[in-house]
């Protein structure tokens, strides 16, 4: 008996192309449902596993090649034991496993009903991808459509052989992790709360030059299931990315969505730019269009917004690109970006990454921080303001325009790390310490670079004051409204310190570290 393979798809990419292939090499292809339809059609030579088995396919197809002379074909190690007890059943070997499994992450994404999904978990798929890995010394398993060509070649390498069993059992690992996902109750494939049991199913994505340093190797990797708005970005003018330039996008973008829907909801409008250096913000404004965000944002921190990553909510136009002319930037990102924009940024800025921005269709809500031998996980910060009870805790209210300086330096602390305090004035960060071990010192760091701009500006802090150092120095330095969560032992004598100073308070009660 010849050489016989066995082909059967969901994804029908370059299925036919193969199938002839193999055909006129003289293989006898061994085929089920929809593929063995698509190759019957293309007149390629095929014939139906249910006449190898002696059995029509039962269960409305839920039982095709569970048999033995499919699994023992696969299976049987090329030597004398085995091959004898084949002949004796009439069984023939099956040299190469083509298969690829039903849409199963498909089905969830487009919101089919329970039943539904259930019928597209693959039994028969992932037992005969397991059974070729398994016996990969003298069986080819080809689950990508990129490697088809491999079937085509006189000798595969016992190293190659090897590499396509992996990734065939990681074909197989993936599926099961999203079908068990979606068992424990999570609208999609990823992992949105905290199982007992967490998975990673991820795939390389973008190769990088190198990591946070040159010394170390770095790469981006997918969620199995996820797409992200940086790492689904388009690339249209620039250099390629780099880690850092990713993680720093990542952080840009997340703080000007943010800010976007906040402008929307509170019906303020407007565009927003928002500047990051070391994944922190540094640059933070609203504006009616992108060129005014834009600047605004770089004259918040001039000297911290040389080599960093921008966000802007709105399309950039030419008119917007040539106002960041005499500004080094690493990163643009934005929803849209003009042609024309696109063609002055290539000739003009030509290091510069102009990005357009994926859409967030899936995106876990699991953040992980890495542990030596493991990590440390929680869901994500994604508490929005209206989901708080903010509490004026002072004789004085806060006015039209602190109350919207309040909620904009709110949600600008929130992404910067703790401890953090944002100064505010106008929609527009004018002052920020982040990553201090004191929250006095992140204070004095954000008073210090607000300088004359703190007069009449807000002041927002992630956590708490342990002590009224922080009001008392913020009222030296102008400040009229502070917003914390609260919650202090001495939360008594700090809010004593705002009314002998004439400050307006609110309380939050919601703490946002980010270390």
């Amino acid at each position: 008996m010849g050489r016989q393979a066995l082909i059967s798809v969901s994804d029908k990419t370059g299925v036919v192309e193969v199938g002839r292939a193999l055909a006129e090499r003289g293989w006898t292809l061994l085929s089920t449902g929809g593929t063995f339809a698509a190759l019957q059609e293309a007149g390629v030579p095929v014939t139906a596993v249910s006449d190898v088995t002696g059995f029509p396919e039962m269960l409305d197809g839920r039982v095709k090649t569970l048999h033995p002379a499919i699994h023992g074909g696969i299976l049987a190690r090329r030597e004398d034991g085995h091959l004898s007890e084949l002949a004796a059943q009439g069984f023939g070997t099956i040299d190469l496993v083509c298969v690829n499994l039903y849409p199963f992450r498909e089905t969830v994404a487009r919101g089919a009903p329970f039943a539904e999904v259930i019928e597209n978990i693959d039994i028969g798929g992932p037992a005969m991808i397991r059974s070729a890995a398994k016996n990969h010394a003298g069986v080819l398993v080809l689950v990508d459509p990129a490697d088809y060509e491999l079937a085509l070649q006189d000798e595969v390498a016992p190293t190659e052989r090897r590499r396509l069993a992996a990734k065939a059992y990681r074909h197989t690992s993936d599926y099961d992790a999203a079908i068990t996902a979606y068992l424990e109750g999570d609208s999609d494939t990823l992992p949105t709360k905290l199982p007992s049991e967490l998975t990673l199913n991820l795939s390389k994505v973008a190769e990088v030059r190198y990591g946070e340093n040159p010394h170390q190797p770095g790469a981006i990797y997918r969620w199995s299931g996820a797409h992200g708005p940086v790492m689904d970005a388009r690339v249209v003018a620039g250099k390629p990315m780099s880690f850092n330039n990713y993680a720093d996008a990542d952080a840009a973008w997340a703080l000007c969505t943010e800010l976007g829907q906040q402008a929307v909801l509170s019906q303020e409008g407007g565009m927003v730019c928002v500047a990051v250096k070391h994944g922190n913000p540094c640059g933070v404004a609203r504006a009616n269009d992108v060129r005014a965000a834009w600047e605004l944002a770089r004259d918040a921190d001039t000297l911290s917004v040389f080599g960093g990553v921008v966000a802007v909510s709105g399309r950039v136009d030419l008119n917007a690109a040539q106002a960041m002319r005499g500004t080094f930037l690493e990163v643009l990102i934005a929803p849209d970006v003009t042609p024309e924009a696109v063609e002055w940024f290539a000739a003009k800025k030509p290091d510069l990454r102009v990005l357009i921005a994926g859409k967030a269709e899936a995106v876990s809500l699991l953040d992980l921080r890495p542990l030596a031998g493991g990590f440390a996980v929680q869901e994500r910060d994604t508490r929005p303001w209206d989901d708080l009870c903010p509490e004026v805790v002072t004789t004085r209210q806060p006015r039209d325009e602190e109350w919207n300086d309040l909620r904009f330096a709110w949600a600008v602390v929130k992404h910067a790390r703790s401890n953090a305090v944002v100064l505010a004035r106008g929609g527009v960060s004018v002052g920020l310490g982040a990553g201090a071990v004191s929250r006095i010192w992140a204070a004095e760091r954000a008073v210090a670079n607000a300088g004359e701009r703190a007069h009449g500006a807000s002041l927002a802090s992630e956590a708490f004051f342990p002590f009224d150092d922080v009001v008392r120095l913020a009222a030296g330095a102008g400040v009229t409204a502070i917003l914390q969560p609260g919650g202090a032992k001495r939360d008594p004598a700090v809010i004593a310190a705002a009314n002998e100073l004439g400050l307006s308070m609110v309380f939050t009660g919601s703490r946002h570290f980010r270390h």
